[in-house]
């Protein structure tokens, strides 16, 4: 795994120094800029992880680099932590309107800064993974929770979650009632994981319609039910007045046909690895993908886990009829 890449925008070269020790001993990558100017061109150069900006180099201030960083495209993701001597509060409120992300008052105490550092960082990781529809945990996200998860040992339960005949009604009502179901589903995901094992829970967004939901094994059947026990009825009344009363929608197909769908469902598939152990993480997706591929032909909410599968509100199917052992 590469080192995170630090680079350090300071004119005097004696703090330059220990800042580069101090940085290089806590395992990180640094790279230097003795002043504002040269601090743009190397930023843009290398893209760093994260920006120490001291606040009054020759050329340009850190205050505009800060500004001009925050600018671009390509940069303003980037985190910045500015360093002065200063310690009014005008001076620090300066910095953080122009968009850095935290200061550090020189001289500086070791471990305060790589306190500073590090939360900065792992805030800046958050922030590139989350789904900026939801605000959950991204794809790199859950696939670091995953592997932390086999990798410890302990026995856990994956939820794969999307939504049927979510197509059909975002082509219906438009994207911005489809990006409402989106949230409603993640609402309900993140309310019933905080209810239903609290803090061991975790919730990710995956893309699109699809999530994914990790617990403890013992919580994993309650919180699967409860999940689609709150979206069935919320989904409902996501749809028009005179659309609920048909009971269906009708969405043209691609020959221009026109068809009726039912309202939106969920499939979750349920994977719990103290009924079938996996060692690595594409074994447990494929098993997940299985699973869920399965429910998809089981009409209306569906939780399908390893051994059976329980149909909800599916017309002319009753809880149960639907249970299949899964080898």
């Amino acid at each position: 795994m590469s080192k995170p890449r630090i680079l350090i925008a300071e004119d005097e070269i004696n703090l330059r120094d220990v800042l580069r020790l101090q940085l290089t001993v806590a395992g990180y990558e640094v790279i230097e800029a003795p002043d504002g100017q040269t601090a743009l061109d190397r930023v843009r150069e290398t893209m760093p992880d994260l920006v120490l900006l001291d606040v009054m180099m020759p050329r340009i201030d850190g205050y505009e680099v800060c500004r001009q960083l925050r600018d671009s495209f390509l940069t303003r993701h980037i985190p910045i932590i500015m360093l002065t001597a200063k310690s009014e509060v005008e001076d620090r409120l300066a910095g953080l309107r122009g968009g850095a992300n935290d200061y550090i008052i020189k001289p500086w105490e070791f471990r305060e800064l790589q306190a500073r550092v590090r939360n900065t960082l792992e805030w800046s990781k958050a922030q590139r993974s989350a789904n900026p529809l939801t605000g959950l945990p991204g794809n790199h996200s859950i696939d670091e929770e995953i592997r932390r998860r086999i990798e410890l040992g302990h026995p856990f339960a994956l939820l794969q979650i999307d939504i049927d005949s979510f197509k059909a009604f975002n082509d219906h009502y438009g994207y911005s009632r489809g990006d409402e179901a989106i949230r409603v589903l993640a609402r309900i995901l993140v309310d019933n994981a905080q209810r239903q094992g609290g803090g061991g829970n975790f919730v990710g967004h995956i893309g699109g319609d699809d999530f994914v939901v990790l617990s403890s094994p013992e919580y994993a059947d309650e919180l699967a039910e409860a999940i689609i026990a709150a979206f069935d009825p919320a989904a409902a009344a996501l749809y028009d007045h005179q659309d609920r009363a048909r009971g269906c929608i009708e969405v043209a197909n691609r020959k221009h046909v026109m068809e009726r769908f039912p309202f939106m469902s969920l499939t979750i598939a349920l994977v719990s690895t103290d009924r079938m152990p996996v060692s690595h993480q594409a074994q447990l997706i494929d098993i997940a993908s299985e699973l869920k591929a399965r429910g998809k032909g089981i009409t209306g909410s569906v939780v399908v886990g390893e051994r059976r599968s329980r149909g909800h509100a599916g017309e002319g199917d009753a809880p149960g009829d639907a249970a299949e052992e899964v080898a």
